[in-house]
């Protein structure tokens, strides 16, 4: 390489093979969202045994379960800015301090006015943390996996609420209610640690920073050790020092500038109609299956089960996507789980329909979310990354509010259990036309994510 030679920071990233720098940012990744899974259902784990001890109605926990949601919904639309503005590593090392820090604190919790201020703040850094950790991953993936590691890495959220479903209980019999967020406290915290020692920033957001060549050398030396720069040498990203965006303004109106505003409306479609599919089958069905006449058992298993499903659909719908057509692979997963989720309304009387159709609407629903998460990260440049995750994952929060409450509304008009579960097939068929219609917006777009051409 020639003294004055540019190296473009795009290019050795997508290219790089898949090496120790990029497996340490997915392991501390993976288990970040498995924390944020963990904390993200803690207060359902410990919900009745708070019912009982308080002597108040589980009714009660109603704005409790929504001002923790409500958190997340704040979290993504306020800190995905700001680490656009200050960093990846800086605010995804914030979110990890907040939400283990509240969550200490709601084991102090003694009325359900404080549960309430707890679980709002505590989702403040749950919903900071998602999508700067899905920025961080797609930053350093190389192209031809980028949907296959961002799913992998995204799979620890749905690992983390089955963990905490397992070992809630016995912490309950032995320590109280408390320990279930003790342990979802410290264990952020400690993380903490390792975070601050091993996480690296975004190369691509270092560019866009216009930080000292020497930080990013060190950096792209880790990712690939062959790179030969010298102390001339000049960082580019596809022929540009980088793309001048200083922080000016308010991030988010960038996701509606330069030709993205269909696109972006199309997204939030796309996420608010699943968010809302996944968080009421999440939260309705054991209840529905339950009235419906199956044992207690069999109810609470059907969750794990679509949990199973969004891992075993994050890994292959992430290869897919990486392989394919994306919009068509996720597009298609949407509209197939509509049919399944019809499968589970019709199909309780038999234990073996009802667990298959809800594993492959979990497939569905559960795991092309995690692989419209890469998706979302491919179609923004690097200086509104953040952002356009962030405000996605934000107005699916918003989604993943109404979804819970629309089901008590529907049992509160006096629909059987049945019918209100075939109600979740109508939100699955918007977001799969959502995301088809998606591909036809801008020609530009169709290589990402498996070709990942990001302009920036």
């Amino acid at each position: 390489m020639s003294a004055a030679e540019d190296v473009d920071v795009t290019e050795v990233i997508e290219e790089a093979r898949f090496g120790r720098l990029q497996l340490l940012i997915l392991v501390l990744c993976a288990w970040i969202a498995l924390l944020d899974g963990f904390d993200t259902q803690a207060i359902a784990y410990v919900a009745p045994v708070i019912a009982e001890k308080w002597g108040i109605a589980m009714a009660g926990f109603g704005p409790i379960f929504g001002a923790g949601l409500a958190g997340l919904a704040v979290g993504a639309f306020v800190l995905s800015p700001a680490a656009d503005r200050f960093g990846r590593r800086s605010v995804i090392l914030l979110s990890v301090l907040l939400f283990g820090m509240f969550a200490l604190v709601t084991a102090r919790a003694t009325t359900l006015n404080e549960l309430l201020v707890y679980r709002f703040l505590t989702g403040l850094g749950l919903g900071g943390a998602m999508p700067n950790i899905v920025a961080l991953t797609s930053e350093y993936a190389p192209k031809r996996m980028r949907a296959l590691l961002i799913a992998i890495m995204f799979c620890g959220f749905p690992l983390g609420s089955t963990i905490g479903g397992l070992i809630s209980a016995p912490l309950i019999g032995a320590f109280g209610w408390q320990a279930v967020f003790v342990v979802g406290g410290v264990l952020p915290l400690f993380t903490l640690i390792v975070l601050f020692a091993w996480l690296p920033e975004s190369i691509r957001y270092l560019l866009t920073r216009e930080v000292a060549d020497v930080r990013i050398a060190k950096l792209l030396a880790r990712l690939d050790p062959d790179i030969s720069a010298t102390a001339a040498s000049r960082y580019v990203v596809h022929g540009s020092r980088g793309s001048g965006f200083q922080g000016s303004g308010f991030p988010a109106t960038k996701l509606l500038a330069e030709g993205r505003a269909s696109m972006t409306v199309l997204l939030w479609i796309a996420f608010f109609m699943n968010l809302l599919v996944m968080y009421f089958l999440v939260n309705w069905m054991p209840s529905l299956l339950k009235a419906s006449g199956l044992p207690l058992n069999i109810a609470i298993l059907s969750t794990a089960v679509l949990n199973a499903g969004g891992v075993v659909g994050a890994i292959v719908l992430g290869r897919f996507v990486d392989r394919l057509d994306p919009y068509l692979v996720l597009g298609g997963a949407y509209l197939a789980s509509a049919l399944f989720i019809a499968g589970i309304a019709f199909g309780s009387a038999n234990v073996w329909t009802l667990m298959t159709s809800t594993f492959l609407a979990g497939f569905g629903v559960v795991g092309a979310q995690i692989g419209m998460n890469a998706l979302a990260a491919g179609l923004y440049p690097t200086e509104i990354r953040s952002t356009g995750v962030g405000w996605a994952l934000g107005v699916g929060r918003i989604g993943s509010i109404i979804g819970p409450v629309a089901g008590g509304v529907l049992l509160g008009f006096g629909w059987d259990a049945q019918s209100v579960v075939l109600t979740a097939a109508v939100p699955a068929v918007l977001a799969g036309l959502a995301v088809i219609a998606l591909r036809r917006r801008e020609p530009s777009l169709k290589l990402v994510p498996s070709a990942a051409t990001l302009h920036h």
